[in-house]
This record gives C-alpha cells, sequence and structure tokens, in this order.
C-alpha cells in the first residue's frame, strides 16, 4: 500500500502554510494541481490518485498534491483584478523558489513533472512554460490557459505573464525541447477550443507535444481517470 503524507508546509513568500499530499515512496515526483477551488486532497478523493496507483507502488512515480489559492485570488469575486494577480504571482514564485525546489531535493532530480485537470490544468500549465527548465512533463487534462476573464478591467503585465496562450507566441521553442508536453481533451470538453488553440500555438512554434482528443465523453472526473494511466503510462512504463 503505497505510503501518504499529509504536509503543512510554511511558505515564506505567502506567509502562511499551504498543504500538501505526498503519495508514494520514490520515483518521479509529478507535482499535482485541484481543479478550481478544490482541496489538495481533490485528486485523491475522486480517483485520480487512485487511477496510476500501480505507477506509485512501483516506484516510478511519486505524487505530490499541493493546495492553491484560488480561492484568495481569481475565485474570489469580491476581489479586483490587481489584488487577484498579485496574490497569485506571489504563488507562482512560492512554486519556483520554495515547493519546487524542496520537491527537488527530495526526490533528487534536477526536474519535475506537473499535472491538473481544468483549472488545475491552468496552474500546471502556467509553471511548465514559465519555469522550463525546472520542469520535465507537462500533462495537462481539459486545462484552461488565459485567466484575462477573471481579472476584468486590468491592463496589469502581470496578467499576460499568467496566460499561457499569451506569452508563449513569444517564447523561444528551445527552451521546451526537454518537455514531454500532453495536452489532453475530448471533443465534447468545454475546454476542446482551448486545447487546439493551445496546440496549434505550439505547433507553430515547432514544440513537440502530444495533442490527445478522446471521443463522446464530458469534461469530468470519468474523463480524465481514463487520461492520466494513458499518458503516465507512456512516459514511465
Amino acid at each position: 500500500m503505497a505510503k501518504v503524507e499529509h504536509i503543512q508546509y510554511y511558505s515564506n513568500t505567502l506567509n502562511r502554510n499551504i498543504n500538501l499530499e505526498v503519495t508514494g515512496h520514490w520515483g518521479h515526483p509529478i507535482l499535482m494541481f485541484p481543479s478550481s477551488g478544490g482541496q489538495f486532497t481533490q485528486n485523491t478523493d475522486f480517483g485520480l490518485v487512485d487511477s496510476v496507483m500501480n505507477f506509485i507502488e512501483e516506484g516510478k512515480v511519486k505524487i505530490y498534491n499541493v493546495e492553491t489559492i484560488d480561492m484568495m485570488s481569481f475565485y474570489d469575486d469580491h476581489m479586483d483584478s490587481g489584488t487577484k494577480i498579485h496574490n497569485y504571482e506571489l504563488y507562482m514564485q512560492f512554486l519556483k523558489n520554495e515547493l519546487i525546489p524542496y520537491i527537488q531535493k527530495e526526490c533528487n532530480t534536477h526536474r519535475i513533472g506537473v499535472s491538473g485537470v481544468s483549472f488545475g490544468g491552468f496552474h500546471a500549465a502556467n509553471a511548465a512554460f514559465r519555469f522550463p527548465d525546472l520542469i520535465s512533463h507537462y500533462i495537462g487534462m481539459s486545462a484552461a490557459f488565459n485567466i484575462r476573464s477573471m481579472t476584468p478591467q486590468s491592463d496589469d503585465m502581470r496578467i499576460y505573464y499568467n496566460c499561457p496562450d499569451e506569452y508563449m507566441l513569444h517564447e523561444e521553442s528551445w527552451k521546451y525541447d526537454h518537455m514531454q508536453i500532453v495536452l489532453g481533451t475530448s471533443d465534447w470538453d468545454i475546454c476542446l477550443d482551448k486545447n487546439r488553440n493551445m496546440s496549434a500555438i505550439l505547433k507553430r512554434k515547432g514544440i513537440t507535444h502530444w495533442y490527445d482528443e478522446k471521443k463522446w465523453i464530458d469534461h469530468d472526473w470519468p474523463l480524465w481517470k481514463m487520461m492520466f494511466p494513458e499518458y503516465l503510462g507512456a512516459y514511465f512504463n
């Protein structure tokens, strides 16, 4: 049975504890984010972690599920756009300067994988595309790639730097040559067009990636539990 730990990681950047669930004893680390407003245990609670338990128990991957600050940033409808993007940028700096180095050291590896479903896929994409030297794999399932609709009436440049489908238009493709990138979606997915567009951007940039469009299944956990073992199996079998 896989080892499971719940950790409160104190962030100096955020000046608060961030909850972390760690599943597995060894293996390539995969940092996972919950969907919009979800608890840090959400990917376990809805069976996504269990869908790849064979990879975890065999020591091929180790899963780190991290708390987000969605409800203190983009999903606080009473918060102005400037405060939202300020708070989220602090979260990104927490990932880059604190959490990812902690995982690198614990797993004795230079780069880690990132993954998530829906808005969790946005967080993972943003980390992967902004900090490519730290990331080995990006596995997005029904991901979003833009937060403009959540930051209205603002021209703050920090919004641009947190919209992968905008800043990736101007990135140099060589930065991503090492990265394994998966964009998973389906023809009934509410994020279908977002993923088709992101795939087109990467293709124009010459960035190798796997675009996978399933058939006849909605934007929900059954889709993601079907996808995740397939994608991990492609890289860690």
